[in-house]
């Protein structure tokens, strides 16, 4: 599990710096907060994030991040009429969506049954679940937590066989060389209508950009319905091929994120580094 150890070493230094980011810590004080050598964390952090620790750190700096938010609310009106209104996105291209019936929905998995599988990510450990039409959950693990347990949870009718589908290989694929797929990955979504609706609307949001819940709202001809699509946000069932990460608070603060805040700083600022001139997620 050497893997996980380590990815919970860079989450624990990524919260260090976002919390002290002020102060500039230099990279000996990062490691030493780690309990590693500045040399095997620089190697480290490099390996899990995608770019150097004084790079996020440059991210994470006031100046940056205000940068980041300022493009990010000056795009909230051009996002809305050029990216979330087109349908030339590479995203809308490599993933397809399947979605259940309502009555599905309310089966809570029964007579499903699911491969599911663990993965390495840039930004984690990811557990996969898939059926016979897609990838229906992908979360990434907490510190110490049971994948299985975790599916159960929210499939307690349904049935698990411990397999990476055709799909699970195709993003393990995807995170290993950052090449969009020649085939789609199909996601077979479990949600009300709304939810669905939600979910497909940020499939449009471009990489390294940022838009609020009310741009969502709009897209989805719900103008006055900011507060549910912010809880259908919340219930975003694929990590990171749905980007809820890229949705800001209409004040321009970063937000929360559902599998944790410092986590969507490290995915943004990968983003931000590595992809805002690719545009391939």
């Amino acid at each position: 599990m050497e893997k996980t150890y380590h990815g919970h070493i860079i989450e624990r230094a990524i919260h260090y710096i976002v919390d002290n980011y002020k102060s500039q810590p230099s990279l000996e004080a990062v490691s030493n907060h780690v309990h590693l050598s500045k040399y095997h964390f620089q190697r480290l952090f490099h390996e899990w994030a995608g770019v150097t620790p004084k790079q996020f750190l440059q991210y994470i700096t006031v100046e940056h991040a205000k940068k980041c938010l300022k493009e990010g609310q000056s795009t909230l009106t051009t996002a809305y009429e050029v990216g979330l209104s087109g349908n030339g996105r590479l995203h809308d291209m490599f993933i397809k969506i399947e979605s259940c019936t309502p009555g599905e929905f309310q089966k809570r998995g029964q007579g499903l049954v699911l491969k599911y599988q663990v993965i390495d990510s840039p930004f984690g450990e990811l557990v996969i679940a898939e059926s016979d039409l897609g990838i229906t959950q992908m979360e990434f693990l907490q510190e110490s937590e049971s994948p299985i347990q975790l599916l159960e949870s929210i499939f307690p009718e349904a049935g698990f066989y411990r397999e990476l589908g055709t799909y699970g290989h195709m993003v393990q694929h995807y995170f290993s060389t950052w090449k969009i797929p020649k085939k789609q990955i199909v996601l077979d979504l479990r949600g009300t209508p709304f939810q669905v609706s939600v979910w497909k609307a940020l499939l449009s949001v471009p990489s390294a950009q940022f838009v609020a819940y009310g741009d969502i709202a709009r897209s989805i001809n719900k103008p006055n319905a900011v507060r549910a699509v912010g809880t259908a946000i919340g219930k975003n069932p694929i990590a990171y091929l749905i980007p809820c990460h890229r949705i800001i608070r209409e004040t321009g603060e970063i937000g929360g994120y559902g599998w944790g805040r410092d986590k969507k700083y490290l995915i943004n600022g990968f983003e931000n580094v590595q992809l805002s001139n690719k545009r391939i997620a």
